[in-house]
């Protein structure tokens, strides 16, 4: 009785299944179902493939292990080795999910969904199958998964976080051709791919929030972190009073002026009191919305050091620049 070469039991979602033996007999018959494809593959490298239907292995239809091989001594006896990788041509669906960093470094968080087929099972049972020892569905799974992500993760580090967030679509559309001709390299066809989820820290949310909502420029955004820094680590300080903590923090919110024109002025927020640009339209201490506030705000009354003659807010304990006390 001639040996049968069957996948036999294959499910709806299973890619890749190796015939268990390597020693074909010729005369053997290969049975390829209908959607899938049958590549020979030995020494890391895929030689003949067959389609749907049934056939008889003979020197006449493995022309190219033939020729391969025809040196060596015994390849023409019975049996011969060989491996046997079944290939499904079917769509299959996929989810990815990684951790990726935007050109300011920061964090970002994606997941959603992929879909792709076989393309060019030779290439693909080259660098997927055999060239990753992946003879399992599982195997070709985790392959695929790791190498979305990979590329992904390179790709989404040439974006700023505000494009990401703001131009999702223009952004998911360009990552979704790049890794199309990823994929294109190991055989395989990107039939879609889309973001299901996006987030990052609630650092830079709130970042974020400043940037879209209040439409401050991003040195702005970096000074008001400064601040809150600032005065986080003023609070943790045993021996820092109140009175530093009031001359230290305010002048960080101050805008620095372009060489030869006049400094911001400084107002007082009606809802928290804070010090803040009059040009402000979002207090950046407690986020509220400015609008209601006079067109022409009165500046903050001020005093110099006795010391050295620094401009300083009226009630200043201390020199923010010198370190006197007042």
């Amino acid at each position: 009785m001639p040996q049968v070469i069957e996948w036999t039991g294959a499910g709806a979602e299973d890619i890749v299944w190796r015939y268990p033996a390597e020693d074909i007999t010729w005369g053997a018959q290969l049975i390829v179902h209908e959607y899938e494809t049958a590549v020979f593959f030995r020494d890391g490298k895929s030689y003949d493939t067959f389609g749907p239907g049934r056939h008889t292995l003979t020197t006449l239809n493995l022309p190219l292990l033939t020729k391969a091989f025809s040196r060596v001594a015994g390849f023409t006896e019975t049996p011969f080795k060989a491996a046997v990788i079944f290939i499904s041509m079917k769509q299959f669906a996929g989810k990815f999910g990684n951790k990726a960093q935007t050109t300011e470094l920061a964090p970002l968080m994606t997941f959603g969904s992929y879909w792709l087929k076989v393309e060019s099972p030779e290439l693909f049972v080259n660098e997927a199958v055999g060239g990753q020892n992946a003879y399992s569905t599982s195997g070709v799974n985790d392959f695929l998964r790791g190498f979305i992500n990979e590329r992904m993760i390179d790709d989404l580090s040439k974006y700023d976080l505000v494009t990401v967030f703001t131009r999702l679509d223009e952004t998911s559309g360009q990552v979704k051709a790049s890794l199309v001709e990823y994929f294109r390299r190991i055989g395989l066809q990107l039939v879609d791919l889309k973001f299901e989820g996006i987030d990052t820290t609630p650092e830079y949310r709130e970042r974020l929030f400043w940037l879209k909502a209040g439409k401050m420029p991003p040195e702005e955004v970096l000074r008001m972190e400064t601040v809150k820094e600032a005065a986080k680590e003023l609070g943790k300080s045993s021996g820092a009073a109140l009175g530093t903590g009031m001359v230290l923090v305010p002048p960080l919110f101050q805008t620095p002026a372009a060489p030869g024109a006049p400094a911001v002025a400084l107002v007082i927020c009606p809802s928290c009191s804070a010090q803040i640009p009059s040009t402000s339209k979002f207090c950046p201490n407690c986020g509220k919305s400015l609008s209601t506030m006079p067109t022409q705000p009165s500046q903050v009354p001020s005093q110099k050091c006795t010391k050295c003659g620094e401009i300083l807010p009226t009630g200043a304990k201390f020199c923010h620049n010198c370190g006197t006390k007042l």
